[in-house]
């Protein structure tokens, strides 16, 4: 639990809130972790059962969005379809075109007349995201790359993903190629259902070819116990993307993150969305009525979250039995500590007291206003009584504070953001 909290705390460059000196730069610093990337507006977020398809959180699911080099996974879904219908095989001969070997990077680097197999392709495609080596397989495949897009845009329509368009086979920048958060976990789920001989290309941590090794883009392998797979992806104009998967006791998850700010950020909001799911499955097994978003101190939502699964073999699924991790994950109780809302005397104004909460200190008096904003909308039963302000200067920083409580409110107040890992100090009467 404390390796998490530093690791979250250092992604999202929360600081302690002391009295002498600033805590952050901006208030997007010290809210809920999940709140910072869904602040910027790239981000779009999902988290879907594997087995049965439900959504258990989505944030801007249906947000049209660039996939990058998640692309890859649907050129491989169709490398996959011609394997098993025998059109191809593994040891087939991919030629390398002048148009393959002119993409820009990342690439392998091979010379227009050069070959490898199929097998090299896929692997290629999986850990280095070789996007020369995507539009030699497209054309392989295809024809042509742009034949190959149409195809791939076809597949995407039949298994159910509605707002996605292919144009290329790699991921490379172009405005006409989109998709959605929630396409892309239908694709992901697609791929374990039709294909599970093929999914643990996704799993392999590296590639060699030609006597150079190269490491998997994602992360989260081998760095979170029970992750398999998918892809990740990043062009300026996406941020960075992720589809990833991951099993524990026999259930698995998929979860999307798009348009994260960095590498860091992306990796470690997808890793607590799986932990943050994984909790939820077994709270919902001790008979809990409990959903991701409320397990995040997020709002719930006016209408509909989930809507009805249109995919192709949504029911499908009961055999899946893609298992390949072989540590057990880490438990989500134990990475996850949930804390149940207080049931103090806070609410009662009139036990009002003279103790103080600090949330942050920040260079500007709009950031401590909009930090003062979050906090009582994201914890109100801790802060919606009390009285927020923001104090002068002092020490370059404006203070965010909230006031009236008793001492023992106030110390009930600040356990509840320091269990969301946020920053926050118990202030004494002066």
């Amino acid at each position: 639990m404390f390796e998490r909290a530093r690791r979250l705390i250092a992604s999202l460059a929360l600081a302690a809130a002391t009295a002498v000196a600033p805590v952050a730069s901006t208030a997007q610093a010290q809210v809920p972790y999940l709140q910072l990337p869904a602040s910027q507006p790239k981000y779009a977020a999902i988290v879907v059962d594997a087995k049965t398809g439900e959504v258990m959180y989505a944030k801007r699911a249906d947000s049209p969005r660039y996939p990058a080099s998640i692309t890859k996974v649907m050129t491989l879904y169709l490398a996959f379809e011609a394997l098993a219908a025998g059109r191809i095989h593994l040891d087939d001969p991919v030629v390398i075109s002048p148009r393959a070997a002119a993409q820009a990077p990342t690439k392998l680097g091979l010379r227009p007349g050069e070959t490898l197999t199929v097998e090299q392709a896929m692997q290629a495609l999986a850990i280095k995201s070789a996007n020369d080596i995507a539009v030699a397989l497209a054309e392989k495949l295809g024809g042509s790359e742009a034949r190959f897009a149409a195809m791939m845009t076809l597949r995407a329509e039949e298994l159910g993903m509605q707002n996605t368009r292919f144009v290329n086979a790699s991921g490379l920048p172009d405005s006409r190629q989109v998709s959605t958060a929630r396409d892309i976990a239908i694709l992901s789920r697609a791929v374990m259902r039709d294909y599970p001989q093929y999914y643990k290309l996704f799993s392999q941590q590296s590639f060699t070819f030609r006597g150079v090794t190269m490491r998997n883009h994602n992360g989260l392998l081998g760095r979170m116990p029970g992750v398999d797979g998918l892809k990740t992806g990043f062009t300026n104009a996406s941020g960075f993307n992720i589809a990833v998967s991951a099993v524990r006791d026999n259930r698995r998850l998929i979860t999307v993150v798009l348009g994260a700010p960095s590498t860091a950020v992306r990796n470690n909001n997808a890793e607590d969305l799986i932990l943050t799911g994984f909790d939820v499955m077994a709270r919902r097994d001790r008979g809990e009525k409990i959903t991701v978003a409320q397990n995040l101190f997020e709002p719930e939502p006016t209408g509909p979250i989930v809507r009805p699964s249109i995919e192709q073999g949504d029911n499908e699924q009961d055999g899946l039995k893609i298992v390949l991790a072989s540590a057990s994950p880490t438990s989500a109780a134990a990475r996850t500590k949930i804390v149940e809302p207080s049931k103090s005397a806070l609410r009662d104004k009139k036990a009002a007291g003279k103790w103080s909460v600090q949330v942050g200190a920040f260079k500007s008096k709009a950031d401590a206003k909009e930090q003062i904003a979050l906090v009582t909308k994201r914890f109100g039963k801790h802060f919606s009584a009390a009285n927020g302000e923001v104090g002068g200067k002092v020490g370059g920083s404006y203070r965010a504070r909230f006031s009236g409580y008793t001492e023992a409110s106030a110390k009930d107040a600040c356990q509840a953001l320091k269990a969301k890992r946020l920053a926050c100090m118990v202030v004494k009467p002066a």
